[in-house]
């Protein structure tokens, strides 16, 4: 059985810049701890990326706030993120929406007919999370899936919950 561990979006405009929390910058230990940790098959790190033109897009007009645009600060992973990627070897994946099709399948095409276990951490639940764990269970039904809701946080704690309620309902385990 193949292991992957997903981290979704622990960038700095997540964490504690542009659309930060303190619920994002509470779980950053527990992210860390969990990347140091792993010693599974497949590492990926997701970073949501925008351009200058941001403001213009859909979700720029639905979200009228600049972040995670690529070449700035708030682009970057947060730095004990970084400290704890050492060392390791993972893939990097850069999305400009919500989620990315590229993990599943490249998952699929390395590894065909083989049991999944996929683990989500990281930012924000209610959206990026969400949608990478639901693209994830369509690519892979029959996957054990997880989220670790310690190393999640949502745009608000409310978001945060009926996130991980709805990722239940799609046979999406949480722990």
């Amino acid at each position: 059985m193949k292991k992957v561990l997903i981290v979704v979006d622990m960038q700095n405009d997540f964490v504690d810049g542009a659309l930060g929390t303190p619920e994002a910058v509470a779980i950053v230990p527990n992210v860390a701890k969990k990347i140091r940790e792993f010693d599974g098959d497949e590492l990926f790190v997701t970073y949501d990326t925008h351009y200058d033109n941001y403001l213009n897009t859909l979700e720029g007009q639905k979200l009228p706030v600049p972040h995670c645009i690529d070449g700035t600060y708030g682009h970057e992973l947060n730095a004990e993120i970084k400290e704890a990627l050492k060392g390791k070897e993972y893939k990097d994946v850069i999305k400009a929406g919500f989620g990315s099709f590229s993990i599943s399948k490249g998952l699929k095409d390395r590894y065909p007919g083989e049991e999944m276990e996929v683990e989500f951490v990281g930012l924000c639940t209610d959206i990026c999370v969400v949608s990478n764990a639901l693209i994830m269970r369509a690519g892979y039904p029959n996957a054990k899936i997880t989220i670790d809701s310690n190393c999640c946080a949502g745009v608000t704690p409310e978001k945060h919950e009926a996130a991980l309620e709805t990722m239940r309902s799609c046979q999406i385990d949480v722990k």
